[in-house]
């Protein structure tokens, strides 16, 4: 069990780098050369929605100065409109440009043409959902192990 255990662990990470770099394959196939993988993917996940650099380091998705940093560089890249909140200066919402959302349809196009393939090859969607299934499970351990000591 043990040796299982640290293969799926070591699995994750192998195939999050992975999946980074088709993205990054993909952006250069669609001639985006202005964003990365990783920036992309945080697009993807702001969605249509206005959210706070704080949002989504609750969400657990990305690092508080990783977050800051792609966020800068796809305000500068016009990806994203940064505004300061009405209620409290000190809070920074952004959204989604025209030309991020546009990048967004494509993302959100080329994931419909991953999970058409995964099909193709056999993997289905109840297949992934017991995946994801397995991830909550490993997650609510680890968090379970962490106690108090983690960070929302």
């Amino acid at each position: 069990m043990k040796e299982s255990y640290f293969k799926s662990v070591v699995m994750v990470e192998r195939l999050h780098r992975l999946f980074l770099e088709v993205i990054g394959v993909e952006l250069e196939q669609m001639q985006v050369r202005d964003i990365n993988s990783v920036q992309s993917l945080l697009l993807y996940h702001i969605g249509r929605e206005q959210v706070t650099v704080g949002e989504l380091t609750g969400r657990g998705y990305y690092l508080g100065s990783n977050v800051s940093y792609n966020l800068s560089k796809m305000i500068k890249n016009q990806y994203l409109v940064h505004e300061r909140s009405d209620h409290d200066r000190r809070i920074s919402n952004v959204k989604l440009s025209e030309k991020g959302l546009a990048l967004c349809a494509k993302i959100d196009e080329l994931f419909k043409k991953h999970a058409k393939e995964l099909e193709r090859n056999g993997i289905g969607s109840n297949q992934l959902n017991n995946l994801v299934n397995i991830f909550n499970g490993l997650e609510g351990f680890w968090k379970s192990l962490l106690g108090g000591r983690q960070k929302s």
